[in-house]
């Protein structure tokens, strides 16, 4: 299988799937949940077996100063509700309120509140830790293969298929935001930072073909090893990670409607990472050693493949 000679190809396809996400991330932005943005969040349960209409809980809390209130289902007769940050007085009279409105005893399952400040402190905190990583993958990586020539360029392809990884689970993260309502939040970050390590992992693997097979075929052209290294890589990629993926897929479809989102979210992730780890960073690598950049806009100047 000649699968390097279809590197521009697979990088299209890159671009097809990131592109939709990035023009959603300029127009719509990513909802930022409550651990970002700061707020309350009250998970009550309605112990009449009757779930109150949301639009009537929006209005409640709208009558009490907290416009901009969110509602959502969850589980049976209980509703997750996402406000600004209100105290503990507040809320016990807002539940008194919404037991008399509404008819029903309540039992209150959870109350949380994350102040402002804290909430920029994590947003900072989500940036550094995906730099730190990056940092440290294209440390680790240029060590580790510091016996093949060009130690580096092994790393940087590396950040560069995360980053493809990264913008993937962005950009779906806005999409799903502005259709579904979803809200980014701290699981979100969680995913992120799994498929940050799930992508790098198996990157590593095909790497270590390829610095195997140099050793073995030292006359064959570096295109040609680093093709015969994936085709090697490519059922043991394909099937452990399709293990993870199934796994994820039964959690989506039974795992209930708190860890959707999360789930959803690294389901897109490690799809993306499998594939950019085997369609798009060691393809980086012979695009980087043919120096193929000197002719994308010289189409006179591209060397024969004959």
């Amino acid at each position: 299988m000649n699968l390097i000679g279809k590197r521009y190809l697979y990088f299209a396809i890159s671009l097809l799937v990131i592109v939709p996400g990035l023009l959603g991330l300029i127009i719509w932005g990513i909802p930022l949940a409550i651990d970002f943005t700061g707020g309350s969040v009250l998970d009550i349960q309605f112990n009449s077996g009757t779930t109150p209409d949301p639009a009537a809980v929006v209005t409640l809390y709208a009558q009490y100063g907290f416009p901009d209130t969110q509602v959502q289902t969850s589980g049976t007769n209980q509703l997750i509700i996402q406000s600004k940050d209100m105290t503990i007085d507040q809320k016990n009279t807002i539940v008194t309120a919404m037991q008399k409105q509404f008819n029903s005893g309540t039992t209150e399952l959870e109350f949380s509140s994350v102040g402002p400040i804290i909430g920029q402190e994590v947003t900072a905190r989500a940036g550094e830790a995906v730099a730190i990583a990056a940092l440290g993958i294209l440390v680790y990586i240029t060590f580790a293969f510091r016996g093949v020539p060009h130690a580096f360029r092994y790393g940087t392809a590396a950040i560069i298929a995360m980053l493809h990884d990264v913008l993937v689970v962005v950009g779906i993260e806005a999409l799903l935001g502005h259709f579904l309502g979803w809200e980014a939040d701290s699981l979100f970050l969680t995913a992120l930072l799994t498929v940050i390590g799930f992508s790098v992992h198996d990157t590593i693997v095909v790497f270590d073909r390829i610095r195997e097979n140099q050793n073995i075929y030292r006359k064959v052209s570096y295109e040609k090893i680093v093709n015969h290294s994936m085709v090697q890589t490519l059922a043991r990629s394909i099937n452990t990670q399709l293990t993870v993926m199934l796994v994820l897929l039964a959690l989506a479809l039974f795992g209930g409607v708190t860890i959707r989102h999360f789930v959803i979210i690294l389901l897109v992730g490690v799809l993306s990472g499998t594939y950019s780890s085997i369609f798009n960073a060691s393809p980086i690598l012979v695009v980087w050693e043919n120096k193929e950049w000197r002719w994308w806009f010289k189409p006179s100047a591209r060397p024969s493949e004959a």
